[in-house]
């Protein structure tokens, strides 16, 4: 077994606004991985909210974890040994994806078959941060334009309060007009409980499909307050980031949010389809700042999924690898064996 890691920069066409700040350009490490003459690729997208805020953390937390004795060990117990010493989720989601790659390289199966998923069919959302509705007017266009897009996912809970919002959420209406999207809203935690109840009769009446994570991690009790007589399904996301938080929750959402970075890979991502499913929740698949390798490895398991948000590698310039294509809104991996996501030779470094 040899692991090597590469460190890349990834461009973004517009830096993404919400609730808790700005995203612009953002460095990932992708790891190879080597065995048999067969390498898989993973990427891990750093992450503070996910405990390992830097390159130089995520490669010395994975480097503790081979070090620990993998070789022969299955991705569930990796997960395993990894949930033990602590290591961050985006940190093992990277070498998680890798070895999840080379296993359906070795079967020679592409990675959806392996886990026996059909292709995914439900489009994906592409996100709008928070912006003035000058630059909503200006960046729609941009976003939609000579693309099969489908869905719009509106990042709101501006810092600004409620007539930010609105007033943001009414330049989105005028804007997409000419176009036949759907919209959905995305608070980040950015509400307080009463706001919420008050947004989510407000946006249902404009013709919002759902709301994701309308109060802040660690209000999830307020749910309770929410949920009855509610004019939107409710998603989690930040308050939902592994199998075991499902039951938690379960009584007072309609779904919750599952992102590789946040809940370790595509081993967890398994266990909390499962789990929603066991509790008759409806699932969502979205991500952090990826490119194609780490998207192609989520659609590989979107088949399966309600609502898909895999759409980080379209604001990339450029996308520092292959994997994924939009085809009448939906992203879909190439049909090769593995997940069909790999960096670019010219990454090498």
């Amino acid at each position: 077994m040899e692991i090597k890691f590469y460190k890349v920069l990834l461009k973004k066409r517009f830096p993404l606004a919400i609730s808790r700040g700005v995203r612009g350009d953002s460095s990932n490490l992708f790891v190879a991985y080597h065995r048999e003459g067969i390498t898989g690729w993973g990427e891990a997208a750093p992450g503070k909210n996910e405990n390992a805020g830097t390159i130089a953390e995520v490669k010395k937390q994975l480097i503790q974890l081979i070090k620990s004795g993998i070789e022969n060990l299955s991705p569930q117990e990796i997960t395993l040994i990894a949930r033990e010493m602590k290591i961050a989720p985006c940190a093992l989601a990277g070498l998680d994806i890798a070895i999840w790659d080379w296993k359906a390289k070795k079967a020679n199966l592409p990675l959806h078959r392996l886990l026996n998923f059909p292709l995914p069919t439900v489009p994906t959302s592409v996100t709008i941060g928070i912006n003035t509705p000058e630059v909503v007017k200006q960046r729609i266009p941009l976003l939609l334009d000579g693309t099969s897009t489908k869905a719009l996912k509106v990042k709101l809970g501006s810092p600004e309060g409620l007539d930010a919002d609105k007033d943001m959420f009414a330049q989105v209406l005028e804007s997409v007009k000419k176009y036949d999207v759907k919209l959905r809203v995305d608070a980040n935690g950015g509400w307080n409980t009463l706001d919420a109840i008050h947004m989510m009769k407000w946006l249902a009446e404009r013709g919002v499909d759902y709301i994701e994570q309308p109060l802040e991690e660690g209000q999830e009790s307020e749910l309770k307050y929410l949920f009855p007589n509610r004019p939107l399904p409710i998603f989690l996301d930040e308050s939902c980031r592994y199998a075991d938080d499902i039951p938690k929750w379960a009584e007072h959402v309609d779904g919750v949010n599952i992102k590789l970075m946040k809940c370790g890979g595509v081993t967890e991502a398994l266990k909390i389809i499962e789990k929603a499913k066991s509790f008759s929740l409806k699932t969502m698949i979205g991500c952090m700042s990826e490119s194609s390798v780490s998207i192609a490895a989520a659609a590989s398991i979107s088949g399966a999924i309600d609502h898909i948000d895999l759409d980080s590698h379209y604001n990339l310039a450029p996308d520092p690898a292959t994997g994924v294509r939009m085809s009448d809104g939906i992203s879909i991996q190439d049909q090769v064996p593995g997940h069909g996501g790999v960096l670019k030779e010219k990454y090498y470094a």
